[in-house]
């Protein structure tokens, strides 16, 4: 890739001298989608013709193919509506509720109101994949041209009038490739981590009921585990329990750090990017609410889908507090907090926390009374830290997959902004 080129002024910005701005509508036809009636059963069963939704469009997770629908629609559907039936090659986007997903086609497909067909009118000048990836790039112009109350359109004749660039077409087709080079590795990574993930599942299901190496297992009241585990209440393993007060955090970084849920990711890990401060003349008594290293932190108050978030506080470089929507334990020595930790993650955990949750306004919660009933498996304390450091070690791997991720999507922004705009320029 060339690093500069010379530019010149255009109503879409800057762009190389040998590109052409050209509305929608001069290298593509805009076509439009409906909806069958679904009282009628024939235009549904045994359906074979891909019918495009804007939900379908939503799974694609940045990939920029589509070749099969979640649902079809039968020929007498597509003949007694007259539906745009979009051939290869075509792309499809979405223009309503929400705007801007978008896909190449790789089969035949017609498709809902929600969404417009755009058909190439010559090969020979476009590279589909080229204005896929720029109508992703433009995804926050074409909302804003969307209009509606309930909820946003952007209506055929905008589409039809928006200004694209027009590079030479091996140019085009350059780009797209490089840009899809990223995409694949990203979809390779994210087959990575979903490969990891299920796992870490597994493994979870397994070692949180079997343990490591055991034979012999005794019915309990929780299930069946190991005869050589305990079942116990968290109140038995607890040495003390704290809850941060109820306070505003401060604009300035001084006095402690405030730990709310926010800081809790769904993984199990605590992230300190952004702290929140509370001033020291906010809090009674200190040593009331700081947090301990090995502390374990649980999510108190929270939406249904997540509260019960689960970290362990490894210490930091301020002092630190429980947040109100928190609850931190500490626990008896014979306890590894990170094997509570990963009881926690797990479905059982998750149902147990669920559970006791109670309905509040737009939220749930539950007491300290009632998270200390709750009863839990306990291995003697070696195995408890296998079983830690075995799921630990999964973590690891699962944390510099999503991080090889975050890294690779900057680097697709950027290229996407510096090659979309012509602003870098590509070898042909």
């Amino acid at each position: 890739m060339q690093a500069k080129t010379k530019l010149k002024k255009t109503p879409i910005g800057e762009i190389p001298r040998d590109w052409k701005v050209v509305r929608v509508r001069e290298i593509f036809d805009v076509k439009t989608g409906t909806t069958p009636s679904t009282k009628q059963t024939d235009y549904w069963e045994n359906g074979e013709m891909n019918w495009i939704t804007p939900t379908d469009l939503s799974k694609l997770n940045g990939n920029i193919y589509m070749g099969d629908s979640e649902r079809k629609i039968t020929k007498k559907a597509l003949e007694d509506y007259n539906l745009s039936l979009l051939p290869k090659g075509s792309l499809i986007l979405s223009t309503r509720a929400p705007v801007g997903y978008i896909a190449v086609l790789t089969e035949e497909a017609t498709f809902n109101q929600g969404c417009k067909g755009l058909v190439p009118k010559d090969q020979n000048k476009i590279i589909p994949e080229f204005y896929a990836y720029y109508f992703k790039f433009k995804r926050q112009h074409l909302e804003s041209l969307s209009g509606g109350s309930t909820f946003k359109e952007l209506a055929k004749a905008m589409l039809e009038r928006f200004l694209v660039p027009l590079p030479p077409r091996l140019e085009q087709k350059k780009i797209a490739e490089i840009l899809r080079t990223v995409d694949e590795a990203i979809e390779k990574t994210d087959l990575a981590i979903e490969k990891t993930e299920r796992l870490k599942k597994g493994l979870m299901l397994r070692l949180l009921t079997k343990g490591i190496k055991h034979e012999r297992f005794k019915k309990t009241e929780i299930g069946e585990i190991p005869e050589e585990w305990r079942v116990v209440r968290l109140e038995e393993i607890t040495r003390r329990i704290k809850r941060g007060p109820s306070k505003k955090t401060d604009d300035n970084e001084t006095g402690v750090v405030y730990v709310t849920s926010d800081y809790i990711d769904d993984h199990g890990n605590l992230n300190f990017d952004n702290p929140k401060y509370l001033s020291l003349e906010k809090i009674d008594r200190l040593d009331k609410y700081l947090l301990e290293e090995g502390d374990l932190i649980i999510n108190c108050v929270n939406s249904l889908e997540k509260i019960g978030k689960v970290a362990v506080f490894e210490g930091y470089s301020k002092k630190a507090i429980v947040g109100f929507n928190n609850f931190a334990l500490t626990l008896v020595s014979t306890v590894n907090p990170y094997y509570v930790k990963y009881f926690f993650l797990s479905y059982k955990g998750k149902a147990l926390i669920k559970s006791i949750s109670k309905a509040a306004v737009q939220q749930v919660s539950f007491s300290s009374k009632d998270l200390l009933r709750l009863k839990i498996p306990l291995p003697p304390l070696p195995e408890q830290k296998q079983i830690a450091e075995i799921l630990s070690t999964v973590d690891k791997k699962l944390e510099l997959l999503r991080k090889r991720r975050e890294k690779l999507e900057l680097v697709k922004r950027g290229l996407m902004k510096g090659l979309l705009t012509g602003r870098r320029r590509v070898s042909v």
